[in-house]
């Protein structure tokens, strides 16, 4: 690699020299009798004991704790497809927030293929030594069919973090919004900016939280979807069919008029003379890295409340409020797999670790506040046994 690429005294390549992950034992092996209880003769007890009743895997091997940090490099932060070994200094980065967040262990697993039969076969050939499979940074639509098979195929939680932590997180912060404008969820008239995977699951967990989905207008680069839209398949056929009651047409400036809400995962650029036509007291969510949709000075001259994806704004959307709590409680749950109720406990979660103390600049916690993971964890654990998934 060229010098012009790599500088060696950048504090970026200094931090990532050697990785930023490393495997540690848990168990003393500085005698014979520390090996014979670590392994051979001792570890043969354990083998039969699972083998004769495998759910003990979950208390007698790293199984418990361990999620598997899985993508094909096809999507990777803004960057796109630059393939699994360029996405594995994330996956690193992600496996090490698992841990400081929340104390689970992941393991970063970069496949070398985009076919969906082949992820599936191998994600599923590998589950044996996971509690729960995050899916990460695998490009739409395929992300939709490898998730939907995976969780069939599996009695582990299955989470593709791109589109419902994004999701769940913007679920707490419009929950909080809306309250520091005494507003109701059900009242708001919202847009959706991207029909990729993120602005399907924003969709889907808005409508679970209480939006009606008749009130939500989906655009992606063509314009509304709607009953004018033809060819439309998979997830942006369902959204045509069920959200825009109103039968709108047009662009993001036709959808924007009179709205409540704007949300904007596609990182497309939306004009000002857009924003301007929203409702008095409107909330703007420019989620796009490192551009927002609309840049919140401009958004600040005709909005009440500005979310951004970005550290260096008030109100950061960040994943990292929700998936390591989440998983946190779906293994301590022993869950099967992550419902819609445990994804709206989470997102309630969330919201309620900053409503008492509500501006807006703050309606979500930062995103190193200590007491999210384990109010996420809890609250996504009880979920989980409302809804019958839990095996603890």
């Amino acid at each position: 690699m060229s010098a012009s690429t790599v500088d060696p005294a950048d504090p970026v390549f200094r931090l990532h020299a050697g990785g930023k992950l490393a495997v540690a034992s848990t168990v003393p092996l500085a005698s014979r009798e520390d090996l014979s209880l670590a392994y051979t003769p001792g570890v043969a007890r354990v083998c039969e004991a699972i083998a004769a009743e495998p759910a003990l895997v979950d208390d007698y091997t790293w199984v418990g704790h361990t999620v598997a940090v899985v993508t094909d490099g096809s999507a990777v932060l803004g960057l796109g497809n630059i393939g699994p070994r360029a996405a594995m200094p994330v996956m690193e980065g992600k496996a090490a927030l698992f841990k400081q967040f929340a104390d689970v262990d992941a393991v970063p697993i970069c496949l070398d293929t985009q076919d969906v039969d082949e992820i599936v076969a191998v994600v599923t050939a590998l589950a044996p030594s996971f509690g729960g499979i995050n899916l990460e940074d695998i490009s739409a639509p395929r992300c939709f069919e490898v998730e939907r098979r995976l969780d069939e195929a599996l009695p582990i939680p299955i989470f593709h973090d791109d589109q419902h932590g994004t999701a769940i997180v913007v679920l707490a912060a419009l929950r909080n919004a809306a309250a520091l404008l005494n507003r109701k969820l059900g009242d708001l008239r919202v847009v959706v900016s991207g029909a990729g995977a993120a602005g399907v699951a924003v969709t889907r967990m808005l409508v679970a939280g209480g939006v009606s989905p008749g009130d939500m207008v989906i655009c992606d680069s063509r314009g509304i979807l709607g009953p004018d839209r033809t060819g439309l398949t998979g997830a942006k056929a369902e959204l045509a069919a069920t959200t825009n009651a109103a039968g709108r047409t047009g662009d993001i400036t036709v959808a924007l008029r009179d709205a409540d809400v704007l949300i904007g995962v596609s990182g497309g650029q939306i004009p000002e003379e857009a924003v301007a036509g929203m409702a008095p007291g409107g909330i703007v969510f420019a989620l796009a890295n490192p551009t927002p949709e609309v840049h919140p000075e401009v958004a600040a001259r005709h909005v009440a409340v500005i979310a951004t994806g970005r550290s260096d704004f008030p109100n950061q959307i960040n994943n990292v409020l929700a998936f390591p709590g989440i998983f946190r409680g779906a293994l301590d749950a022993r869950a099967t797999r992550i419902t819609d109720g445990m994804k709206v406990a989470a997102a309630d979660a969330i919201a309620a670790v900053v409503a008492d103390s509500l501006t807006v600049d703050a309606i979500v916690p930062s995103a190193l506040d200590p007491r999210v993971a384990p109010a996420v964890a809890e609250a996504v654990a009880e979920a989980a046994r409302r809804d019958g998934v839990a095996r603890r």
